[in-house]
């Protein structure tokens, strides 16, 4: 059913519905959706439009729908419903009933798509930096392999100067780096919330709306109504980022694809990333790289057509702006697609030293060297520049590079010229003068690559930090905890055992905000247990919680403690850390106990895991006894 019927006597033409209709591709925001109706429960409990059992049944509701979208999103696409609003509405109705028509009370579709498209465009925003920053790491480690392999570079595709193929590999390094400062900041920039502004004028009931944004993960809420729903410069900001990129993943493919020519032959590409001829038995072609190169003009293209679709439209919100979404999904799915394949390419790339090198000493790229040698001895550059040039049309009819032009050739050009003009003509010394910052001299490329890896190593690509717990932290937890104890993962605790037990967890902040916490239990035995794992609904997906366990078992492995373990009903998020199953029989008898708390003690589908921290420690221990 519609959302919107009451006011219409006539059913809509089928032929109407299908070109209005946008669940076949706005079916992607449906976690989103279900997150951001969550969200607007918490909201509607807090004015009294509902109250306190029907928000916490409504919430379960959606969490169990949630669940069912990750499992298998393919299966929106069966329903006729018109959008993923309307799919998620019509699921909770069959699920709750009529409590399930309150949710919508004080919200617009304006609002709630807004808030949806920023939600996804966070999410999907971490995983690209997440690309980026691999693709990057890639890089700095090519660059690390070929720091000695001189290669020419080339202005106006002729040879110009020898550089190396580490110089080479770190321009890339820069690019991708503005990549990355550019899209971290257009994440600052929307993360603002939409919901509580209603169609246009905001809502009717007193939403506290910087509680809503706080629920939903963002900063802060938005400031004005009207701007709220009909806001898209963050589509327009992301198409952009994405299209800078794009041409910096162009320009490195059509390099690599010069270099892999037959003209050039300095590199081999992996079988893995070329394609044959279906006539030509002896064609290897860079397929790879040159679908990089042409799905760049996608990317443009999305980029024109969102600012087309915008440039005129007045405000508030029209239904031109549902030509926002198909663009963008495509353009960041081809953006990540092409940053992923790039580093494949990267991976198993065979470079011909000797032919690069060979081609470096070419083209007459030490002529600049023999100017500055020239006015080294007094001659003015100007007139060196003159003087070297006669020099190469002397050498192209001897048919002999500069370097091995006798003395007397070179004093027929210039007197000044004396035995000691051959040092500095080779590529070694050619290389080495390049000493200023950001020069292609060894030590400058030492320099470069030393400051890159240690700026890579700090970054953190999971959108947020991971921390020890401090008392501020305190009501988060409480609200974490009792979110996933009400949903029946994880035991309930009390808020005096949470300010008892503070220094137990560790916590995942982003943009200011405890999104996920942890904590490590230590029992008298000596053995420890992962408890309290949780993330917010809309923190999921991004690393942290992986991050979380890793924090409590660096923090058990200093303290020396020698077996950690859970008890999960997800075990095969914790085997690909290293845990693996165990007998609850094993535990100790205090753990059982604890068991008595658990509302599913009698029915109970929670899985043992352990992690050996210490594993030599253990075998001596069990050796001994």
């Amino acid at each position: 059913m519609a959302l919107w019927g009451g006011r219409f006597t006539q059913a809509a033409d089928s032929r109407f519905k299908q070109f209005n209709d946008s669940l076949r591709f706005d079916y992607r925001l449906a976690e989103q959706d279900i997150i951001g109706s969550i969200a607007w429960s918490k909201a509607l409990k807090s004015v009294g439009i509902i109250t306190e059992l029907e928000q916490q049944r409504l919430e379960k509701a959606l969490n169990d729908l949630l669940k069912q979208v990750i499992e298998n999103p393919q299966q929106i696409l069966g329903s006729d419903a018109e959008d993923i609003h309307s799919w998620v509405e019509g699921q909770l109705i069959q699920r709750v009933g009529d409590l399930g028509k309150k949710l919508h009370t004080g919200r617009s579709r304006n609002d709630q798509v807004a808030t949806d498209l920023k939600l996804w465009c966070k999410d999907q925003g971490i995983e690209l930096l997440a690309h980026l920053d691999k693709l990057q790491q890639k890089l700095v480690l090519f660059a690390r392999s070929q720091q000695t392999t001189v290669l020419p570079g080339y202005t106006h595709l002729q040879r110009a100067q020898p550089v190396t193929f580490s110089h080479w590999a770190m321009a890339y390094v820069e690019m991708f780096e503005r990549d990355y400062s550019r899209l971290t900041d257009s994440l600052k920039r929307l993360d603002s919330c939409p919901l509580g502004s209603g169609a246009l004028a905001g809502t009717a009931y007193p939403m506290d709306r910087d509680q809503i944004a706080k629920d939903l993960g963002f900063r802060r809420a938005t400031r004005n109504s009207l701007d709220s729903v009909s806001d898209r410069d963050h589509v327009v900001e992301l198409l952009s980022t994405a299209s800078i990129s794009m041409l910096h993943l162009s320009r490195m493919a059509e390099d690599l694809i010069f270099y892999n020519s037959g003209e050039s032959a300095f590199l081999d590409l992996s079988d893995q990333v070329t394609s044959g001829s279906s006539l030509m038995p002896q064609k290897k072609n860079p397929d790879a790289l040159e679908l990089i190169r042409g799905k760049a003009g996608r990317v443009y293209g999305s980029l024109s057509g969102i600012m087309m679709t915008l440039k005129a439209l007045p405000l508030a919100y029209n239904k031109d702006m549902q030509e926002d979404k198909e663009g963008l999904f495509d353009a960041l799915d081809t953006w990540g697609d092409c940053l992923m394949m790039a580093e494949f390419v990267l991976d198993d790339m065979q470079v011909h030293e000797e032919t690069t090198r060979e081609a470096a000493q070419g083209g007459y790229s030490n002529a600049t060297e023999l100017a500055d040698y020239l006015v080294a001895k007094g001659i003015p550059f100007r007139e060196a520049h003159h003087i070297v040039g006669i020099a190469v049309v002397k050498a192209i009819e001897l048919e002999l590079p500069l370097e091995e032009m006798s003395i007397a050739q070179f004093k027929e050009i210039a007197p000044e010229i004396e035995d000691d003009v051959y040092p500095h003509l080779s590529l070694e010394s050619t290389l080495a003068k390049r000493q200023a910052k950001g020069g292609v001299a060894p030590e400058q490329v030492e320099y470069a690559l030393n400051e890159a890896e240690e700026r890579l190593a700090s970054r953190d690509v999971s959108g947020g930090r991971i921390r020890a717990a401090k008392m501020t932290d305190l009501d988060a937890i409480e609200e974490m905890v009792s979110y996933w104890s009400d949903a029946g993962e994880n035991l309930p605790r009390a808020r005096p055992d949470l300010v008892q037990a503070v220094g137990e967890f560790a916590v995942s902040e982003q943009a200011g905000l405890i999104n996920g916490c942890a904590s490590l239990y230590v029992y008298d035995t000596g053995l420890a247990e992962v408890r309290s794992l949780g993330m917010n609904p809309g923190s999921q997906g991004h690393g942290q919680g992986r991050g979380l366990v890793e924090f409590v078992l660096k923090k058990a492995r200093k303290m020396e403690i020698e077996k950690v373990f859970v008890l999960t009903r997800v075990p095969e998020f914790f085997m690909k850390l290293g845990f693996s199953p165990t007998s609850k029989h094993l535990l100790p008898e205090k753990v059982l106990k604890d068991c008595d708390m658990c509302p599913r003690q009698h029915a109970c589908d929670e899985v043992a895991l352990e992690f050996i921290v210490d594993r030599q420690s253990l075998i001596h221990k069990q050796n001994v006894a």
